[in-house]
């Protein structure tokens, strides 16, 4: 197995910069997420570290050997994509075998490591099966049991459960966690879905526009955003972001007072709260009253929206809470789970 270092990597298409002299550094037997919104350079990464892009200038090695100039099939890499890309015509079994036909391995050891790889994926008893008999989970896990049949050093995974529907999706993402945990190969893994990102990675590599703003494991990334826009991006329901100013030891906007006496006069400011740190209490005993705008109940909680001024706020209250839409509802704060940011340059301020 093998770690993946990307040094100084730049992709460009004319003027349109895709990657942006980036810098990373991926462990071996890691599970690493790039996460990020459609165009912000995840993909171009990854394909980048595959061969299927040739990177503008810097150097991508794998374990200790720099791959820029290997082909694909070089670089002992295994792709997992979000379309599964099988053979209709062939049948799982045969799905399973083909990378192993194509390097060349020994016609009689190919049957039992196509069972050994389907076993992982618990598939054994679909091996004689048409893909187009199998579930979409099914499919899936076939292109998965076609990745791990060679033992590559790297999987390269590309948004792999974005075509199942949600429940699927619940259940690939518990098979991927446990399949990644037995067998220690370094994984890279693209996804514009936070709730997968948390899930799975051992660390999270937020992008944006060509560059990683914050890397670090998703516990690190929910409690200590440090930009805006990874605050607003990582969360759901995502974090309440409130225009406004301190004085005294208090945020103030329009309609909404935070009281934290460590906090320092300051003007251009954004509050950060998450939903769950915004208490739902009946009128005039929280820091402010609101209408209810909407009242959502997901079986766990009940996530409250409500006009604070001129924007919208949402609280995750109990799940027995209950009001009705224009119902004037309390919300408390707790001022030591903030987050405050700079308006012009969206960097976290220290409070």
């Amino acid at each position: 197995m093998a770690g993946i270092s990307l040094v100084n990597i730049t992709k460009r298409w004319g003027s349109f910069i895709g990657v942006d002299d980036q810098s990373l550094a991926i462990e071996d037997k890691e599970f690493l997420v790039l996460l990020g919104p459609s165009g912000c350079g995840k993909t171009t990464t990854m394909r980048m570290i595959a061969g299927l892009e040739e990177p503008t200038s810097g150097d991508i090695y794998i374990g200790d050997r720099r791959v820029n100039d290997d082909l694909p099939k070089d670089r002992d890499v295994a792709m997992v994509f979000q379309n599964y890309g099988l053979y209709p015509h062939m049948s799982v079994a045969d799905n399973i075998a083909y990378p192993l036909k194509v390097r060349g391995v020994a016609k009689t050891d190919i049957p039992e490591l196509v069972k050994t790889a389907a076993r992982q994926v618990e598939l054994l008893d679909f091996l004689d099966r048409k893909p187009k008999a199998l579930s979409g989970g099914q499919r899936q896990r076939v292109a998965l049991a076609r990745a791990i049949v060679r033992t590559p050093q790297v999987f390269l995974m590309d948004e792999p459960l974005s075509n199942l529907d949600a429940k699927l999706r619940v259940t690939m993402r518990a098979e991927l966690k446990n399949l990644s945990h037995r067998l220690q190969i370094t994984t890279v893994y693209v996804t514009h879905d936070q709730i997968e990102a948390m899930t799975l990675a051992d660390r999270v590599a937020v992008m944006h526009q060509g560059r990683i703003l914050q890397l670090g494991t998703p516990t690190q990334i929910y409690n200590d955003p440090q930009s805006l826009f990874v605050a607003g991006f990582i969360g759901s329901p995502a974090m309440n972001l409130i225009d406004g100013e301190i004085h005294e030891g208090a945020f103030f906007a329009n309609g909404v007072r935070v009281v934290n006496t460590a906090m320092q006069t300051q003007s251009n400011v954004i509050l950060g709260v998450r939903p769950e740190d915004i208490q739902v209490v009946p009128q005039g005993q929280g820091d402010f009253d609101a209408p209810v705008f909407a009242s959502e109940n997901t079986g766990e909680s009940v996530l409250m929206t409500v006009h604070a001024g001129n924007q919208k706020l949402t609280a995750k209250a109990d799940r027995y809470a209950n009001a009705k839409i224009d119902e004037i509802i309390g919300l408390k704060i707790d001022g030591s789970h903030i987050y405050l940011f700079d308006k012009k340059t969206e960097a976290r301020i220290d409070n």
